[in-house]
Formats: structure tokens, C-alpha cells, sequence
């Protein structure tokens, strides 16, 4: 079997094991549920972009922190104009804040938007670094492969999360989680024919992701918890934040094990 054959089951693979386990455990919640676990997408969110991505992106060859800084200010504008587009579409259709809106079950899309987006940057980078992985050996591919899987679960358990909260039912989340996935193999397939070239962008593609990370978990979901102030809900939703963020603690350190 050819190397290239190999990245792409293993991808394949990697992603739809990821992506399902996720399923079960996001959509196994109840509706009333979700405004409680958004804490838990937050301590994810928070978990993944400052533990996770942003370490990896500055430990890479390519990876200064001024060039990894630059694409975490530059995405953080990004994510903030592509928002803007949004509430401008809705407020032409006069369904948004701005027009005085009371719906406030869902935020209109938004942080939905964001964060496919930035899933779709860290899936194309998540794909190169598979890549690379086998063409150095097989080994390192498998390992690579299984720690990517396993960093994948809780995020994407908060990507869901986000999505219900946004307003997008069970399946369009389904769809746009597998549709995300895609990239992946779009990395490994360009990782494997031009690693080479694009080895210097992926500390730049990683800051993007874990930009869209911070953006959505500081900008459109912790503000929304400000509105239950009360103690007891204020404790809660610390302790999920918590939970989120020593879930992604908790693969990394059995990964590094």
C-alpha cells in the first residue's frame, strides 16, 4: 500500500472516529442543556487554542512567536469583520440586535460561522501535520494520528455545543462538523505533494485557528454568561470552563505519556 494511501485512510479514519464520538456525546444532551454546557465549549475552546495550538504553532521549525502573534492578531480582525457580515445580512433583514431583536435563544449564526471556520483552518492544518508525520515514518504516523484523534474529541464536543447554541438544529451541526472534516484530507493530500511549501505557512494556519478559538469562546459565549450573575449559576459555570479546559489538559498529558 502506497504512503499517500496510508495518510488518507488514516485521516479518514481520524476524522469520522473523532467526529462520531463527538456526535454521541454532543447530541445525546437535552436542549435545556446547552446554555449550561456552553461553559464546558468555553474551558474547551480556551483549553485547545492556549494549551494545545498555540504551544505547537511556536514549537514548530517555522514557528516564531512574532510570526505565530501576527496571525493570532490578524485572524482575531478576521473573525471580527466575517461577525460584522453577518449582523449586517441580518439587520437588512431586520432580524438583529441592532433592530431591537428579543429572540435570545441563539446568537443568529454567529459564533457558529466562527467557529466552523477556524475548525476548517485547524482540520487543513491537522491534515498537513499527518502528512508530514508518515512521510518521516509510519510509526510517528500512527502516534501522530491517534494524539490528533484525541485532541479532536473534546473540541469537538464544544463545536457542537456552539452550533446548538447558535441556533443550527442536531443534523445541519452533524453536517457542518463532517463538512469541516473535509479538510483534513484537503491537508493531507496538499501536505503530502508540496510539504515542502507549505511547511511555512502552517504556524500562520495554526495561529488563525486557535484565534477563531479565543475569538468565539471571549466574544460571543462568555458574555452570554454574564446574564445569570447569581452565585450558584456563577459557580457552575466555572467549574464546567474548568472541566473543559482539564479535558484538553487531560488528553495532552496521557498523550505525552
Amino acid at each position: 500500500m502506497s504512503t499517500l494511501a496510508i495518510i488518507l485512510i488514516a485521516t479518514a479514519a481520524g476524522s469520522l472516529l473523532s467526529l462520531l464520538l463527538a456526535a454521541v456525546l454532543a447530541l445525546s444532551a437535552r436542549p435545556s442543556w446547552v446554555p449550561v454546557l456552553v461553559s464546558y465549549a468555553i474551558g474547551a475552546l480556551l483549553g485547545a487554542s492556549l494549551l494545545e495550538v498555540l504551544p505547537e504553532a511556536v514549537a514548530m521549525k517555522n514557528g516564531d512567536i512574532e510570526t505565530v502573534a501576527k496571525a493570532l492578531l490578524g485572524g482575531i480582525l478576521l473573525f471580527f469583520f466575517l461577525e460584522k457580515l453577518v449582523l449586517w445580512r441580518h439587520c437588512h433583514d431586520e432580524v438583529c440586535e441592532a433592530h431591537g431583536s428579543h429572540d435570545h435563544g441563539h446568537d443568529h449564526g454567529r459564533s457558529g460561522l466562527m467557529i466552523t471556520v477556524g475548525d476548517t483552518f485547524h482540520n487543513f492544518v491537522d491534515g498537513i501535520i499527518i502528512a508530514g508525520a508518515f512521510l518521516v515514518d509510519f510509526r510517528l504516523g500512527v502516534v501522530t494520528s491517534l494524539a490528533i484523534i484525541s485532541h479532536e474529541i473534546p473540541q469537538e464536543i464544544g463545536d457542537f455545543l456552539i452550533l446548538l447554541h447558535s441556533g443550527y438544529s442536531r443534523m445541519q451541526a452533524l453536517l457542518l462538523n463532517l463538512l469541516t472534516g473535509v479538510a483534513t484530507l484537503v491537508g493531507a493530500v496538499l501536505g503530502y505533494f508540496a510539504l515542502s511549501m507549505l511547511e511555512g505557512w502552517t504556524p500562520a494556519l495554526l495561529g488563525l485557528a486557535a484565534a477563531s478559538m479565543l475569538y468565539v469562546a471571549l466574544s460571543d459565549l462568555i458574555p452570554g454568561l454574564h446574564k445569570r450573575a447569581e452565585i450558584r449559576s456563577t459557580l457552575q459555570q466555572l467549574v464546567l470552563i474548568g472541566m473543559g479546559i482539564g479535558s484538553v489538559a487531560l488528553v495532552g498529558t496521557l498523550i505525552d505519556h
